[in-house]
């Protein structure tokens, strides 16, 4: 499945509509720290890669913007066991 996914700095969140389902993952950022709150995808897209696709976007972010990140969100948490290219972002 390919998704355009957006990036509102303002609001922390990236974003995007799969099927008019809006589909996110937010975070707050301070200090150079990218804290992951929550990531929240329509329960019938479940299991598309949806979250995964999210996540990945807002870590590409922060390792561009030399940023940590704090997996709060238990998916984030479970992304980071599963993907250990990415501990390096671990605040």
């Amino acid at each position: 499945m390919s998704i355009t996914i957006e990036h509102d700095e303002k609001a922390g969140r990236f974003s995007t509509r799969v099927h008019g389902h809006l589909c996110l993952c937010d975070y707050r950022l301070r200090d150079g720290v990218m804290t992951m709150t929550h990531t929240e995808v329509a329960p019938e897209l479940e299991g598309q890669g949806i979250a995964g696709e999210l996540v990945r976007a807002a870590l590409a972010h922060a390792r561009a913007n030399d940023l940590k990140v704090r997996p709060l969100c238990t998916y984030v948490q479970a992304y980071f066991r599963r993907h250990p290219e990415v501990q390096s972002l671990l605040a």
